[in-house]
């Protein structure tokens, strides 16, 4: 096919960015210290980001930069050095909201390409053309936007222009991305980063005569969560978002775990794979839909591609969790001896479940397994413990291990 869309995947770390190189990405997009939108993540110092631009060229995948803040002026002067360190990194691309930001990456980080934010509010092709025209190499459009008006816009954009859309991860109530509803009740500035999520909280009303008397907006004991968006799934429309003319299909997820990473891209690595390979015979694989309820998620829906709203979860404000990693394949000794880094609690004699950086889960039985002092031990109860695991099936070397919940 083509001009093949896009696999870009969410790198909050440096192990979350191993696991989207391991798993098919494309490209990742991660944070610096500074100027970036997910201030909960860990993020990437200067020299990690270096080593992160090395890492991933070496395994073919670009890096895209995230300076979508929304800067103050104070914070102006350090724009300058941020930028031009960035080009010395090797950073491919900047994902810029700001304009005052987009025109002083042409200054000091000329030759490294600027797309445009969703916070940005691209949603139609005037505005694009517009932006264009200005210098920039991709948008990422609204998250408001269907499907139909997407192909409209590429039909008018110079076919130059990427257009780069949101496929999965978590939705909110704001316009684009830009809300303010955590900065009246914390404090804390979304526009910079620092979200307390408060769309995800539970909400009564209450009469003002019966004061200290609350009332669910829902009869439901445990409150109601008036704003909380379901998450984005469109694994199952694949063909529709390539007919569209989306150039990249992007993951949301900077402040979730390499575990999310890996399955994520691996999903879409696949389903997009497969259909470019199959075209219009091609059938989405009832275990690539099934590898998406083995991450924590909110109720699945898709959004505003097929005009309909979000909707909200108004029952609970958790996840649904059907499996936990319990483990990663640090090295594969032999067909039966793995070296693994665990993650949660699991025991031997368990049936685990194995994403391989293949791509296709597998199911193994734990035999044994042994603690770095040669002992064998009937569990995995501290966190990131290297043990020596045994097993009835080959474990390959960065394997996600999973384990189905009861």
């Amino acid at each position: 096919m083509n001009n093949k869309p896009e696999i870009l995947s969410p790198a909050g770390d440096a192990e979350c960015l191993n696991s989207a190189l391991n798993f098919g990405a494309d490209a990742v997009f991660l944070a610096g210290k500074a100027f970036g939108m997910r201030s909960a993540s860990k993020n990437f110092d200067n020299s990690e980001l270096k080593q992160a631009c090395e890492l991933a060229h070496r395994k073919g995948a670009r890096v895209h930069l995230t300076c979508n803040v929304l800067p103050r002026n104070r914070e102006l002067a350090l724009l300058p050095d941020f930028l031009t360190y960035a080009q010395e990194c090797g950073v491919d691309a900047f994902i810029i909201a700001d304009l005052g930001v987009f025109e002083a990456a042409k200054k000091y980080a000329p030759g490294v390409a600027r797309h445009v934010s969703t916070q940005a509010g691209v949603t139609n092709y005037a505005s694009a053309n517009v932006l264009y025209n200005m210098g920039a190499s991709r948008v990422v459009l609204a998250r408001e936007i269907p499907l139909s008006e997407i192909a409209e816009m590429r039909a008018r954009l110079p076919k130059e222009l990427e257009i780069e859309c949101f496929v999965h991860g978590a939705m909110c109530v704001s316009f684009s991305g830009r809300c303010l509803i955590s900065s009246y009740m914390t404090g804390r500035d979304a526009n910079h980063g620092d979200c307390a999520q408060p769309c995800r909280w539970k909400y009564h009303l209450f009469e003002e005569n019966r004061e200290g008397q609350y009332f669910p907006v829902e009869e439901d004991s445990d409150g109601t969560y008036l704003y909380n968006s379901r998450d984005l799934c469109m694994i199952e429309h694949i063909p529709e978002l390539v007919k569209a003319g989306i150039s990249s299909f992007k993951i949301e997820g900077r402040a979730k775990s390499a575990y999310y990473t890996a399955v994520t891209t691996n999903a879409y690595r696949h389903a997009l794979d497969d259909y470019c390979a199959e075209g219009e015979s091609f059938a989405l694989k009832p275990w690539i839909r099934e590898e998406l309820e083995k991450i924590s998620h909110r109720e699945y829906n898709t959004g505003f591609y097929f005009n309909h709203e979000p909707g909200q979860v108004t029952g609970n404000g958790g996840y649904i969790r059907h499996y936990d990693a319990v483990a990663v394949c640090e090295n594969q000794i032999d067909d039966t001896t793995s070296l693994i880094s665990q993650r949660n609690k699991f025991f031997a004699g368990d049936t685990l479940d194995v994403l391989p950086p293949s791509g296709i889960p597998f199911n193994i039985k734990c035999i044994s397994l042994m603690n770095e002092d040669g002992e064998y031990v009937d569990s995995a109860p501290h966190p990131t413990q290297r043990l020596t695991m045994k097993s009835d099936l080959p474990v390959p070397s960065a394997s996600v291990i999973r384990k189905k919940r009861d």
